[in-house]
């Protein structure tokens, strides 16, 4: 299994990766959330910083031509 931290530092890099590593990061961040052995301070900083990169995505990805 991944650290949290490695975990964290893999989100900290989410935006220079492709797609499929991105969804990668995000799924083993899931994992990490999901772990009840992980520290709540680990956990909220990955969850902080996963809600950050999916915003960002979620920016990026959508076009004036397309609604939310």
């Amino acid at each position: 299994m991944t650290t949290p931290k490695e975990v964290f530092s893999h989100l900290q890099h989410i935006e220079e990766v492709d797609t499929a590593q991105g969804a990668v990061y995000r799924e083993e961040a899931q994992d990490v959330l999901a772990d009840e052995q992980v520290s709540l301070k680990w956990r909220k900083a990955i969850a902080d910083r996963l809600n950050q990169a999916n915003h960002d995505l979620a920016l990026h990805t959508v076009t004036t031509d397309e609604s939310y």
